[in-house]
């Protein structure tokens, strides 16, 4: 009986010490083939800028090539979803952003389909408007919002974008009704602020930037505790008579659970450092990001604390996200 115990314990310890070896040996391997990141919006958003800019770096990082594949649609929970089905081999990640669970009959939950990989960046909400509206703060947005209710109408990304439920919490803090109107992403809003088809966006401020310093669009307020380093002469919201009126957006990187743990760990590793190099942190910073590196397990608690805030939103709007 001794003899047969030893036995199956040395049988054992050779299993154990043959899983080892394989796990790693699968990282060091990792990527031997080109790796596809979905970014789950049109192109020409800040989305998608960021998607790109990532996928270029890693690329260089990796040693293969990063494909991005925009998949838009349903505030981005079409691509979203793709992403979290995907084999969880590595060669599947996507950019999460804050609130993406949020919708009706998702198809997923963010919380235990995807396996966080790390923040990339954060960046507020910014509202501009097309020149023409004769608005130049925040104030003036909602006296003329008072003044004709429901005639003033402002775009943003559909539910469940942050950018959506920043307009909704600008409506219910201002006590204002502006019109809300939808777009597939922040690229084709930013097309119809550009030519006067909407006024007033809940936009971001990569997409945003280049078109206030160009004197295309006019910033109005930016949804964060501080000024944005990108755009120091726009004012917060706070600054401009509206407390706690405060929406930040959070690009992240995720693959699909169960991706090995060793292949999430070398992805976190060059993120983190693509993310301390001063060039990176310079580019970021002149989009309107501020850089965020962070942990795998430090985004996966983000995730349940921006959901779980943007959450309590809907349910007391009683919001309806298909």
């Amino acid at each position: 009986m001794i003899r047969i115990i030893n036995a199956t314990l040395a049988a054992g310890a050779v299993v154990l010490g043959l899983c080892a070896q394989v796990l790693p040996a699968a990282a060091q391997d990792y990527p031997n083939r080109p790796i596809t990141m979905i970014v789950p919006y049109p192109p020409g958003g800040g989305v998608d800028v960021m998607g790109r800019l990532m996928g270029q770096k890693l690329s260089l990082a990796l040693g293969q090539q990063v494909v991005i594949e925009n998949r838009g649609g349903a505030g981005g929970m079409i691509g979203t979803r793709d992403a979290a089905r995907a084999a969880p081999d590595g060669y599947t990640i996507v950019m999460l952003l804050t609130g993406i669970s949020l919708g009706a009959n998702t198809g997923y939950d963010v919380n235990k389909d995807f396996a966080p990989i790390g923040v990339v960046a954060s960046t507020p909400i910014i509202v501009d408007a097309h020149p023409s509206l004769p608005v130049k703060s925040l104030a003036d947005v909602i006296a003329l919002a008072k003044k004709e209710p429901g005639k003033l109408s402002a775009g943003t990304p559909p539910a469940p974008t942050i950018n959506y439920f920043a307009a909704q919490l600008f409506n219910l803090l201002a006590g204002t009704d502006i019109t809300v109107v939808t777009y597939k992403g922040t690229g084709p809003l930013t097309t119809d602020l550009l030519g006067n088809h909407v006024p007033l966006g809940f936009n971001t401020i990569p997409a945003s930037v280049s078109n206030i310093a160009a004197g295309q669009l006019r910033g109005l307020a930016v949804t964060a505790r501080v000024r944005s380093a990108a755009l120091p002469d726009v004012p917060t919201a706070a600054e401009s008579g509206l407390p706690g009126f405060e929406a930040v957006q959070y690009y992240g990187l995720a693959a699909p659970a169960g991706t090995p743990r060793p292949i999430i760990e070398r992805l976190n590793k060059e993120l983190r450092t693509i993310l301390a190099a001063d060039e990176m942190k310079k580019r970021l910073i002149a989009d309107g990001s501020d850089p965020a590196p962070s942990t795998p397990e430090e985004y996966a608690a983000n995730i349940q604390r921006e959901e779980a805030k943007w959450a309590a939103l809907v349910k007391k709007l009683g919001i309806k996200i298909e």
